[in-house]
């Protein structure tokens, strides 16, 4: 029976800036517009904290039940090391994705009722990245779902429940948190590239290859501080994002250098804490300004 510090590992807590930080970053675009408003964004930080902790532990059971994960590299699975039965992580899985649900079903009820079908594919998407008969994270397009759910719509979603608009500002900190959030699977999927070549799961990076995933990475960071860089446009100190460049420095350095296997797993470490510092700099920003 895995223990309460495994079944916390098995959440994989290092993906959680993929989803704090949109809803900072969307916060601080709702703040430009003058229409920040606390609770929802709370209400917000819980559907995206909710949806990742249920597509990790969905991912668990699913690509468990598969044998994806009988040789792993990466941090532990609760599936695919016996350490827990696949029902009692469906049902970790299944009660995450609810939570999300309901949060976001008071969000939408607040903010416009249509953000409901927006939830709904956020759920499902969530369950068939590796769930299903056909899963898309299979097929080398996670990296485009991570681009569009904790991108897209977790920065505009966020903007949008609290102003009911987006503008330019929103849109180029969702591309631009989008790149982050994509780059953080990539060097996850960088490493299992041998572990999934063998198991069958044809994720982007097996598609591409190692030489050509490393160059994705990297450059998914750069289009991430070209964009900090428009965003002065619309305030000088949004240059405060650039705070952020040593961190991915320092996640992109392993990368570089052609490391693989565990020496890769402090790149997810550190992309995050890229991400976390950059929204928390340009929203404070954005709020000043």
């Amino acid at each position: 029976m895995a223990s309460f510090t495994q079944w916390v590992e098995g959440a994989r807590p290092r993906t959680l800036p993929n989803a704090v930080a949109p809803v900072i970053a969307g916060t601080g675009a709702a703040a430009w517009l003058g229409a920040a408003s606390w609770w929802k964004a709370l209400l917000a930080l819980v559907v995206a904290v909710a949806l990742i902790v249920g597509v990790n532990y969905a991912n668990d059971y699913s690509d468990g039940i598969r044998g994806t994960d009988d040789v792993r590299v990466g941090p532990l699975r609760l599936v695919g090391s016996k350490l827990a039965a696949p029902r009692s992580v469906l049902t970790a899985a299944v009660a995450s994705l609810l939570l999300a649900a309901g949060a976001g079903l008071v969000l939408a009820w607040f903010s416009a009722p249509w953000l409901i079908a927006v939830g709904a594919a956020c759920i499902a998407g969530a369950w068939l990245y590796t769930g299903g008969s056909k899963p898309y994270g299979y097929l080398g397009l996670g990296e485009i779902a991570v681009f569009v759910f904790f991108g897209l719509v977790a920065v505009l979603g966020t903007q949008y429940t609290q102003a009911l608009r987006v503008d330019w500002v929103g849109i180029v900190l969702a591309v631009s948190m989008g790149c982050l959030s994509s780059a953080v699977l990539v060097a996850n999927n960088l490493r299992d590239i041998p572990t999934d070549s063998r198991s069958g799961k044809i994720t982007l990076a097996v598609r591409l290859g190692d030489a050509r995933t490393r160059l994705l990475f990297q450059g998914l960071l750069g289009v991430a501080f070209a964009l900090t860089l428009v965003l002065i446009l619309a305030t000088p100190w949004a240059a405060a994002g650039l705070l952020a460049l040593p961190l991915a420095a320092r996640a992109a350095m392993p990368v570089r250098r052609g490391r693989g296997g565990k020496d890769l797993i402090p790149v997810l470490r550190d992309t995050g804490l890229t991400m976390l510092v950059w929204a928390l700099a340009v929203a404070a920003a954005l709020s000043l300004a």
